[in-house]
């Protein structure tokens, strides 16, 4: 007997999995952003979202041009800002690999201008560490960043100052320090560090859409960057004039593409396993310590054992979060074209939903199991085989008849998803977030261990 009836069948199945678990994430999704962009007046907002190493969701919401107004697309490049700085990092890795340089190199070997430049190393620029004073701490462009200058006359201005420390001894965020490890890229390589990281890394990973915003020029199919005043109208925002991102802060590129470089830096694709584990190890300082920070990425462990590593990125009018579990095989990318809290929130709350089902692998059959019965109820009928004794009793003739009496005009759910789960009295509690006819409503579970449902209770929200 042939197996291939067997084997499409199994196949079918997977991919109504698979389909089942992406609407559910699109669904939650859907109801997250558009929220945040309303509250927080912030114009739209890519999102990139990967699971198990794959990009299972990459959708714009709002506006990325008003009066006359543009929708938001999957395709259009944000300025990512300082997400920047980790693939700044890769690069300086990666000429460690081929013994261009060590990342324990004073800075002098470079630029031996720069003050006590035979005191710092290029991994104390890496982490933060340096002591050099941070040319760009504001969160808007002060009036000297609205004039043309140079990654070399940012580092005349603010590398030839004294120290804020001594080498090592603190953790102080500092753009210089990228700045000057874009100049090290270009001096050790020999070309720039966009055209390095084209050839070994954007090609390699497949992301068409980086640009350097310092030399090229904005799209006018791209987003432009929006601020509000207080509580004023979007405004349009004085941006950083050329020359000023430079290594700290330079790319532009689409959700989607941050999105692929995650996958491939999390698959350990660019970098070996050494400078992987250098990468996103945490930086300790001579008294012992940590910083919290690798080399262009805070690293840290979850509440729950689990690797996250992240940056947050601002460029004038457009903020930026990338957040990789790599043991998950997971990744958030948000990019917003508007100031405010509006990119961290959005981040928060799918990473709530992500790392939820990672957590809750049996989430998926049970909000499927969950809509069959709000489904049976709206008709009258439900399967009482998978509901428990008391559960039976409770719905009674009376019960039922009233359940489908108000739930069956309004239809099929435009909105059905898990908002918490926990455990009591033996059984998962599951509450979950219903939207039909124009209702909002709330529905409570609790579910045996066999299955079957000891509470299914549904209320006004």
């Amino acid at each position: 007997m042939s197996r291939l009836p067997t084997l499409l069948g199994a196949a079918c199945l997977a991919l109504a999995s698979l389909c089942a678990r992406a609407d559910s994430l699109e669904s939650a999704v859907d109801a997250i952003v558009p929220k945040v962009l309303a509250d927080t007046g912030v114009p739209s907002a890519s999102i990139a979202i990967v699971k198990d190493g794959r990009i299972v969701l990459a959708k714009a919401y709002g506006l990325a041009r008003v009066q006359p107004d543009v929708p938001a697309t999957p395709s259009m490049r944000y300025k990512i800002a300082s997400n920047s700085k980790h693939l700044t990092a890769t690069a300086i890795l990666l000429l460690a690999e081929e013994g261009k340089l060590s990342l324990d190199d004073k800075v002098a070997r470079f630029l031996p201008d720069l003050t006590r430049a035979q005191d710092v190393t290029i991994r104390e620029l890496l982490t933060h560490t340096s002591g050099y004073e941070d040319y760009y701490a504001d969160d808007y462009v002060p009036l000297p960043m609205q004039h043309e200058t140079t990654a070399q006359g940012v580092l005349d201005a603010w590398a030839k100052k004294p120290l804020d420390f001594e080498p090592g001894t603190r953790w102080q965020y500092s753009n210089t320090g990228y700045v000057a490890l874009g100049r090290i890229v270009e001096k050790a390589s020999g070309r720039s560090l966009f055209s390095f990281l084209g050839e070994r890394v954007f090609d390699k990973v497949g992301m068409k859409s980086p640009i350097d915003i310092d030399s090229a020029p904005w799209s006018a199919a791209d987003p432009l960057p929006y601020t509000h005043y207080a509580l004023g109208p979007l405004r349009q925002p004085p941006i950083e004039a050329k020359g000023w991102m430079s290594a700290a802060a330079e790319l532009a590129m689409t959700a989607s593409d941050l999105a692929r470089w995650d996958i491939a830096l999390s698959r350990g694709e660019i970098l070996k396993p050494a400078s992987l584990k250098a990468m996103t190890t945490e930086m300790v300082l001579a008294d012992g310590t940590g910083t919290g920070y690798g080399l262009g990425l805070f690293v840290r462990q979850t509440a729950t054992g689990r690797r996250r590593w992240s940056h947050s990125g601002e460029a004038a009018g457009f903020l930026s979060a990338n957040v990789i579990f790599p043991d998950d095989k997971a990744a958030i990318v948000v990019l917003t074209n508007g100031e405010g809290p509006a990119f961290q929130s959005i981040e928060k709350k799918i990473e709530a939903v992500v790392m939820d089902a990672a957590l809750d692998p049996d989430a998926e059959t049970r909000l499927a199991r969950a809509k069959e019965l709000f489904a049976e109820l709206q008709k009258g009928a439900p399967d009482r085989a998978t509901l428990s004794e008391s559960l039976n009793a409770y719905l009674s003739p009376q019960a039922v008849a009233d359940f489908a009496a108000s739930l069956g005009p309004l239809g099929t759910p435009t909105k059905f998803v898990q908002t918490s789960r926990s455990d009591r009295g033996g059984m998962e509690f599951r509450e979950y977030s219903i939207e039909a006819g124009g209702k909002s409503l709330s529905l409570s579970t609790f579910i045996l261990p066999d299955g079957r449902f000891e509470q299914c209770l549904v209320f006004a929200d």
